[in-house]
């Protein structure tokens, strides 16, 4: 059984004298609705007869007798309006009455301005369109417990203006990395999310069972062995932008559930893919910054190129303090470093190493080049160094941002690596997509490949420290009863 704090109630009985006036407080069909940003910038100090039609949430209320000052927000922006009995008449001030903080209302009038200055709606039709029973965070300026405004987004949203125009932003920023693909000549693809193999990533999957075709499949951690059989079919260029999932932790930078872009690139390299890449983020700074800085977490970053691009291995060599080859001395550091070793293959310890040492130095955007070839199944290798795979990653702020490879496209090579990586897997686990490999054999061209974790980008370009700030609903841990 519902229990309603004092507030609660007070709005409910208002609710119902709305209905005795024969009022619906949840409304209906509002048109002609203009927006508060547009509504303000129609105002002229030469005219007094402009009328506008607005609609938007009560998030500021002063009743001073006679007349009302109340400040609507909408998804532009606020704009206050005045409210009197004289203009609205005695039905429309009966509703004005019965208005809280929160409500949302529809309102015509003539603009004009305070006299402190205030551009305002004098209001001549008031509308209810919906009656807010509970009270919004006190004070309008916002939500601010963090854990409340993940879980309660919607309140989030409408407290706070600087969360709608990140996730305005959000939206601008893949309109952006759209049109420029498009302008490239790369075409917007579906691939599966349910799939029946997890493949194109070393991630743990989110696994389910399909009830009429009696079979497990599993939530997709990559599209990349599907974008790869369009590159068979003939489609030179795709990008994919959509979800994947991922069944490991949360922290500032990870979420199960996030969003990628992926493309691939007939007749590319990673070469390619680097200017690619260059190229997008780029022009999303540019579109933010004249001189190509953005602060990010209390740093500033210069995105101005072209970027460094550092091998693997001499940026190894320059913050660990030794070489990649010198397998005992990597060990002995990754003792100290408490990491457990012993169990690890000496590829996964240099990669560990290599994680605690040096990541975090990377702030300007860095392409990290030419990684070992056993961390890189899907790779080609260079033509003068099969032990070295044209891989490369961007980090940026010490942040993994993008991966990419020059795609391997040797059907039995892809094959030997595939049985290779599930050497040691648990039968019931160790998957291979055949159908992949068979793709392969009809021939693939050669290709560059590239992802990018749209969820981080926009952390980075919106000046946003925690991956929960991007993500409408990020996953949350149930509240206790």
């Amino acid at each position: 059984m519902n229990t309603f704090n004092e507030y609660e109630l007070a709005r409910r009985e208002k609710r119902e004298k709305l209905r005795e006036l024969g009022i619906d407080p949840y409304g209906q069909r509002y048109d002609d609705i203009e927006s508060c940003m547009d509504i303000a910038a129609k105002f002229d100090p030469e005219r007094e007869d402009i009328e506008v039609c607005g609609a938007g949430r009560i998030v500021l209320h002063r009743d001073i007798g006679k007349l009302m000052f109340t400040t609507l927000r909408d998804s532009s922006g606020t704009i206050q309006i005045g409210i009197s009995m004289k203009m609205v008449g005695e039905d429309g001030w009966k509703i004005a009455k019965l208005l809280d903080l929160g409500d949302i209302v529809g309102v015509r009038g003539i603009l004009g301005k305070t006299k402190t200055g205030e551009i305002t709606i004098w209001v001549t039709s008031l509308t209810m369109l919906c009656k807010a029973t509970v009270p919004p965070p006190e004070k309008f300026h916002g939500l601010t417990d963090v854990e409340a405004r993940y879980r309660q987004r919607y309140v989030d949203m409408f407290s706070n203006p600087e969360v709608m125009k990140t996730f305005q932003d959000r939206t601008a920023i893949l309109r952006t990395i759209r049109e420029t693909l498009q302008d490239d000549g790369f075409i917007e693809v579906e691939t599966p999310m349910l799939q029946a193999i997890a493949g194109g990533a070393a991630a743990t999957p989110f696994a389910t069972h399909h009830n009429a075709l009696d079979i497990d499949l599993f939530m997709r951690i990559a599209p990349e062995l599907y974008l790869k059989r369009l590159l068979v079919g003939g489609m030179e260029r795709v990008f994919e932008i959509n979800r994947n999932f991922r069944n490991e932790g949360i922290s500032t930078r990870h979420n199960p559930e996030f969003t990628m872009c992926e493309l691939y690139q007939a007749y590319g390299d990673y070469n390619s893919m680097m200017d690619l890449m260059e190229k997008v983020v780029i022009k999303l700074v540019a579109q933010r910054s004249d001189n190509m800085k953005l602060e990010f977490n209390g740093t500033e970053i210069d995105y101005s190129g072209p970027w460094a691009r550092r091998t693997y291995a001499s940026l190894f060599e320059e913050h660990v303090g030794c070489g990649i080859d010198d397998i005992a001395k990597i060990r002995e550091i990754a003792k100290k470093l408490e990491i457990e070793e012993s169990k690890m293959a000496d590829i996964i310890v240099v990669s560990e190493v290599f994680e605690h040492f040096v990541e975090d130095k990377l702030i300007n955007p860095t392409f990290v080049i030419d990684y070992p070839a056993e961390l890189c199944v899907l790779t080609k290798r260079k033509i003068d160094n099969p032990a070295i795979a044209e891989r490369f990653e961007l980090y940026v702020s010490g942040m993994e941002l993008a991966n990419a490879y020059t795609e391997l496209n040797d059907p039995d090579i892809q094959e030997e690596n595939f049985r290779m990586q599930l050497q040691g897997q648990e039968e019931s686990e160790a998957q291979m997509d055949e159908d992949f490999v068979t793709a392969l054999r009809y021939g693939m061209p050669p290709a560059g490949g590239l992802g990018f974790g749209i969820d981080r980008l926009i952390m980075l370009i919106t000046n946003s420290p925690c991956i929960r700030d991007v993500i409408l609903f990020p996953l949350m841990k149930p509240q206790a009863n």
